[in-house]
């Protein structure tokens, strides 16, 4: 197993940003969530408590508190004599994600087209233009935040919290590897179009067409993936 260099150490606690308020308490949670989740810090960096703390202005206690809850979201993993870092999984693992995403995306999608309102709708289309302006852009870090917010918000008007908080766990283990900012052009190209005729479907109040093109996502989804499953950096090896 390769060793995590120096260079990543000191990198995490770098980039991380604070979110409190002036004078306020510090969110150590909330901004070591949001740093891996932003991608920035790849698989398998390590997470330096000591100099998180510092950057914190805490005892190590609450940032050993807070890796242990991420740990529990499987964000972070521990290992013993090398200590926390973001966490690594196989390609299996990370495939098998998005087949956990498409079963509660299916069921939610259902729901959505029955109570959705004009309101959705423009938000789906609003949001499906910042896609496309990501693209136009060359944002990859755009493309893929965006992206994200696509799926929200054709599931969100289901109204169904549970399905919908599970669906985010889901998503979020897999952001690390930023996936989304990894598809060539070409794979975008493919997904706008599977989002056109999403949104077709969606405003359409089409279940079925709505669910049948969001199948035919997903198979493009898992093509793309497949292009980096043998990436060391992103992906443990086999076992």
């Amino acid at each position: 197993m390769a060793v995590t260099s120096p260079r990543r150490r000191s990198i995490f606690a770098s980039r991380l940003v604070s979110s409190a308020p002036e004078g306020g308490q510090p969110r150590v949670l909330e901004d070591l969530r949001r740093a891996i989740l932003d991608g920035d810090e790849p698989p398998g960096t390590v997470i330096p408590i000591d100099a998180v703390a510092a950057f914190f202005g805490v005892s190590q206690i609450p940032v050993r508190e807070s890796l242990k809850i991420l740990t529990g979201e499987g964000l972070v993993e521990h290992r013993p004599h090398i200590g926390y870092s973001v966490a690594k999984l196989r390609f299996e693992e990370f495939r098998e994600l998005y087949d956990v995403r498409q079963a509660l995306e299916t069921s939610a999608l259902r729901a959505s087209v029955q109570l959705a309102t004009p309101d959705d709708d423009a938000l789906v289309g609003s949001v499906h233009e910042a896609l496309a302006e990501a693209t136009r852009r060359g944002d990859e870090k755009g493309y893929h935040s965006q992206s994200r917010r696509f799926h929200m918000a054709l599931i969100a008007p289901s109204g169904m919290q549970r399905l919908l908080r599970m669906y985010e766990s889901a998503w979020n283990v897999t952001e690390p590897a930023r996936p989304m900012a990894r598809v060539s052009d070409g794979g975008r190209s493919q997904f706008h179009a599977d989002h056109d005729r999403m949104i077709d479907a969606f405003v359409a109040r089409d279940a079925d067409r709505l669910v049948t093109e969001s199948a035919h996502h997903y198979e493009h989804l898992r093509a793309a993936i497949a292009g980096f499953a043998d990436d060391p950096d992103l992906f443990l090896g086999p076992e």
